[in-house]
């Protein structure tokens, strides 16, 4: 991909671990745009703590170090998809047109797994509007997946789309953790200053994908099953009573 719409990393250039921890983003629009999310949310707690996930993700250092690692850019990515996606989906207004999870499953899968296709993953780290294309759609198709599977009636169906997302999640996690050879240019030099050869630091954020975030899921899965359980024992006595 030859040419640039905004050229450069929106998250600056990659840290060395003694600047690490002062990489601040205090972008302006950034700000803004966080705390009109805040003011909008202010009165459920998800959507606090959804706003919160959000700048740990941008604002944090963690953003610059996601120029450097590879593995911290998973964690970047499993925060936006896999915590604040589920609590937006739950705290955004107008939850009743929630749309149908098999179609927001293939959203959200196609597009997490494109954006980790190297050529495109790569262009969005050297371009910042394909940077935020990219964040806003592994958000956005994240937070309809959400939206969608919370907003079932619970059962078998609502659990099963989780299981999916856990499933697809871990299979990505695994063919990076298992590729014979670093994928990414973006990542090439910066984790040599981590101690880390970028083939390392691949494998580290395909374990990452791979297990770590399984809890994310299992934590949504159980909620699930247990409101799906509680659902099943209520009708149960209720026919009881009735009889």
């Amino acid at each position: 991909m030859a040419f640039e719409l905004i050229a450069g990393s929106y998250c600056g250039a990659a840290p060395v671990p003694e600047t690490a921890l002062g990489a601040w983003n205090f972008d302006p629009f950034l700000l803004l745009a966080l705390t009109a999310l805040l003011i909008l949310l202010r009165r459920d707690a998800r959507g606090v703590a959804a706003v919160a996930v959000l700048t740990l993700a941008f604002v944090s250092p963690l953003c610059a170090l996601s120029v450097a690692l590879f593995s911290a850019r998973v964690v970047h990515h499993l925060l936006l998809v896999l915590v604040a996606a589920p609590l937006l989906a739950v705290a955004l207004p107008g939850r009743a047109g929630r749309g149908s999870a098999a179609v927001w499953f293939l959203l959200s899968t196609a597009a997490l797994w494109l954006w980790h296709v190297p050529a495109a993953y790569d262009f969005a780290l050297r371009d910042m509007a394909v940077y935020w294309v990219m964040q806003a759609t592994l958000l956005g198709s994240a937070i309809g997946f959400w939206r969608a599977v919370l907003g079932q009636e619970p059962g078998f169906q609502a659990l099963l789309w989780a299981l999916a997302g856990l499933i697809q999640m871990g299979l990505l996690g695994a063919l990076l953790t298992f590729a014979p050879q670093a994928l990414y240019a973006a990542h090439a030099v910066a984790p040599l200053s981590w101690g880390l050869t970028p083939l390392g630091d691949q494998q580290l954020g395909g374990l990452i994908m791979w297990v770590p975030a399984m809890l994310p899921y299992l934590v949504i899965i159980g909620h699930l099953a247990r409101q799906s359980w509680g659902r099943a024992a209520g009708g149960e006595t209720a026919g009881g009573e009735a009889g």
